[in-house]
């Protein structure tokens, strides 16, 4: 289950949304989960599904991967809908048994906020599956870099979020594989309430850790080594040119958060 996660994933590819230049995929996923959250009713979400459908076969995507990757949410999707089910209340009464009471405007509710989740988890992951980490890190640090004047990092801020996208993947094998190995111990991890399920996972939570601060300090060493300082002037290999055809990917993007706007 925790491999299943695809946020932080990179599928190499030479697609056209592959080679779009990285500033014109980071904008493009602000506007659209910008607009995400202005949809009103079910329509526009359709519209947004039909747009990453698209996005996802012209990609070379597998789509189960895709699709796989909504697994781990699937309980967070779940409890808000029941959340909203039985604490919204509004419209017609389509259940009622004792104090338990399911009224259709909870239903709607629920159904349209788990919808919202699953589109916004869907459409981000795009970008990482798309996205090298090296050129999400120049992206970002070029998007960022107008706070330079300010005083921010931006080179810093931009490698430690890339960096932090890229071992989500790593870390959550690490995790697949110690809780592998505690169960052929012996391990529980299934059994019992939510609690006495939390409780156990301490175990797991330990050598994670470890795990964590080993690979951050051999990370560390490795980019010492290479004197690599984030916020001194750097060449770079591949020259970021934004062309026409980023310019239409813009422009469709904007179209298509406009529209959907008025759902």
């Amino acid at each position: 289950m925790l491999t299943d996660i695809t946020i932080g994933q990179y599928v190499h590819g030479d697609s056209v949304v592959h080679v779009l230049d990285p500033r014109i995929k980071i904008i493009i996923t602000i506007i659209l989960i910008t607009s995400l959250f202005l949809i009103g009713n079910f329509w526009g979400f359709a519209i947004f599904l039909s747009f990453n459908l698209v996005v996802i076969k012209i990609s070379n995507l597998p789509f189960k991967k895709v699709l796989k990757g909504l697994k781990p949410i699937v309980f967070l999707v779940l409890l808000t809908v029941i959340l909203h089910i039985f604490m919204t209340r509004g419209g017609e009464v389509l259940f009622q048994w004792k104090f338990i009471r399911i009224e259709s405007e909870g239903l709607y509710t629920g159904t349209f906020m788990a919808s919202r989740i699953l589109l916004l988890i869907m459409f981000t992951s795009l970008l990482t599956l798309t996205t090298s980490p090296l050129q999400l890190t120049d992206g970002i640090e070029y998007i960022l870099k107008p706070l330079k004047k300010i005083g921010v990092p931006a080179s810093e801020i931009s490698m430690m979020m890339t960096i932090a996208l890229r071992f989500i993947p790593t870390l959550m094998e690490e995790a697949e594989k110690i809780m592998k190995a505690q169960k052929a111990r012996g391990a529980d991890f299934e059994s019992g309430n939510l609690i006495q399920r939390a409780k156990n996972l301490i175990p797991l939570l330990v050598p994670l850790f470890i795990s964590a601060f080993r690979r951050a300090d051999e990370l560390a060493l490795a980019m010492e080594s290479r004197c690599y300082q984030g916020g001194k002037k750097r060449t770079r290999l591949h020259i970021m040119n934004i062309n026409r055809r980023d310019i239409t990917a813009l422009i469709l993007a904007i179209a298509l958060a406009v529209v959907v706007s008025f759902f």
